[in-house]
């Protein structure tokens, strides 16, 4: 959580992809980085994804647990882990044959940012 706050502190000028956040207007280029970032959150399994990586034990978890909580295939998690991680919002660790993932914490605080 401190971590978080941290990161919260380093963007209170806005994210890297848009520094005013929408405070101001924004050049295309930049409205399009922060398209992406926003389209790579923009679906109800990624926010699952999300809340329950963020919410389990050391906010990391391995891909074998993701896929029951959402009922969805194996094939279809990787694909969105594959969305976020491509995205810069998720970590993601091999150890072994599992793939663990954790949250970038600035990276949800450049999102909290543009909103705020």
């Amino acid at each position: 959580m401190a971590r978080v706050t941290q990161a919260v502190k380093a963007v209170v000028a806005g994210p890297a992809c848009c520094p005013t956040g929408l405070n101001t207007p924004l050049e295309r280029d930049t409205a399009e980085a922060l398209a992406q970032l926003l389209k790579a959150v923009a679906d109800p399994a990624r926010l699952q994804l999300l809340a329950l990586i963020k919410s389990s034990p050391g906010a990391e978890a391995c891909v074998c647990d993701l896929t029951e909580p959402l009922g969805l295939s194996q094939p279809t998690v990787s694909h969105h882990l594959k969305v976020l991680t491509d995205a810069g919002i998720l970590l993601r660790e091999r150890r072994g044959i599992w793939s663990w993932f954790s949250i970038v914490p600035e990276r949800l605080a450049e999102l909290a940012a543009v909103i705020n």
